[in-house]
């Protein structure tokens, strides 16, 4: 063999050599981060069951434009602009057990004697929802003096059924109304109660202007964190979500920062693509994108959610080689998010002037 054939024949290996080294690193460099093998914190999201709140889930990058009138009203996107409130104020009648003058049609039952809770509960409508409205029936307790739902063994003097004026669906319509009085005056017949309705057009009047008022006041936050360089696999989103607390959700690709009150909906949602989730290999499923949400109404302004909301995104943006954008990828810097938290306090301070404070029971009935 001559010295040209051996020095070719080298210099190939060489080249041989460096490709497979340049493909290995490539190769990985763009797999997908992998969660530290020996974690605990890893171990307790795997272990950590669904937290019991999160039936309630946030929707991100809903269309803000209201729909025609008579279409069902879709949740708006938080809007730094934030109107003015309704010139005219809405009712704030005197409380009465879980159903609430402010947002429900109330219909009082009188009663000539006493019912029983078991005699409630079997004249119960099959469905407890008037078109996308919820329907409640609360009984007057003998002993205790207080309104609740019909309960088995215990005796009642009064009872009042109830459908709610609004939701995100929108405003409760005739149609709903009329459906609402059928099933409510089946109860009072069953129960041989009398029934007393309020003017339909008066409540639907008035369940057009909480609409309204809700429309312009609702909120829901997203934040878009994405990989800058190597993509993610889902344990390694999990691993290090589940160090700033957050749980593994109900959803497959879904996890909650749960409240520290068991049965409350979650205070921020964390959700990438659930395909991943769900791949054969997790381990090879790469990630290169998940989404923070905040749904305002729903959490109790003292969670401070907002500013956990940041503070994860910063932390889980840093550890993770990511950056924090919208929905149209448009970088989230500081002053933006400064200009945010500001509109957010003067939403709060409004929900709060009309007795629908975030996080409170009928916020959340409200906004849901």
């Amino acid at each position: 063999m001559s010295n040209l054939t051996l020095a070719l024949a080298i210099l190939g290996g060489l080249v041989l050599a460096a490709v497979v080294a340049y493909n290995t690193v490539t190769s990985r460099r763009n797999a997908p981060r992998q969660p530290d093998a020996a974690s605990d914190d890893f171990s307790d999201a795997e272990r950590s069951p669904a937290s019991a709140a999160d039936g309630v889930e946030p929707m991100l990058h809903i269309d803000p434009h209201q729909m025609p009138p008579g279409q069902e009203r879709h949740e708006p996107l938080f809007d730094p602009d934030l109107p003015a409130p309704s010139a005219s104020p809405l009712p704030t009648a005197e409380r009465r057990g879980g159903l609430d003058p402010l947002i429900d049609v109330i219909a009082p039952v009188s009663l000539d004697g006493l019912a029983s809770g078991d005699a409630a509960i079997a004249a119960m409508p099959p469905t407890r929802r008037a078109g996308s409205k919820p329907v409640a029936i609360e009984g007057l307790n003998e002993h205790t003096g207080q309104w609740e739902p019909p309960v088995a063994g215990q005796r009642y003097s009064a009872f009042q059924v109830g459908v709610q004026l609004a939701n995100r669906t929108g405003a409760l319509n005739e149609i709903e109304y009329s459906e609402f009085v059928v099933k409510a005056q089946a109860f009072a017949d069953a129960v041989n109660g009398a029934l007393e309705f309020p003017e339909m057009l008066d409540e639907v009047a008035r369940a057009r202007e909480l609409d309204q008022f809700a429309s312009a006041h609702d909120a829901q936050l997203g934040f878009v964190l994405r990989a800058l360089h190597a993509a993610w696999s889902p344990g390694y989103v999990q691993q290090n979500a589940a160090r700033l607390g957050f749980v593994a959700g109900i959803i497959p690709g879904r996890m909650v920062l749960p409240t520290s009150e068991v049965g409350l909906p979650p205070i921020l949602g964390l959700s990438f693509d659930t395909q991943a989730a769900l791949a054969d290999d997790p381990a090879q499923s790469a990630i290169r994108e998940l989404s923070l949400s905040l749904d305002v109404p729903q959490v109790d302004r003292a969670e401070q959610p907002f500013r956990r909301m940041r503070e994860a995104a910063a932390t889980l943006a840093r550890e993770m080689d990511g950056v924090v954008t919208d929905s149209d990828g448009q970088l989230l810097r500081e002053e933006t998010m400064d200009v945010i938290g500001a509109d957010l306090e003067q939403l709060y301070d409004t929900l709060e002037s009309r007795d629908l404070a975030a996080g409170s029971p009928l916020a959340r009935r409200l906004f849901s």
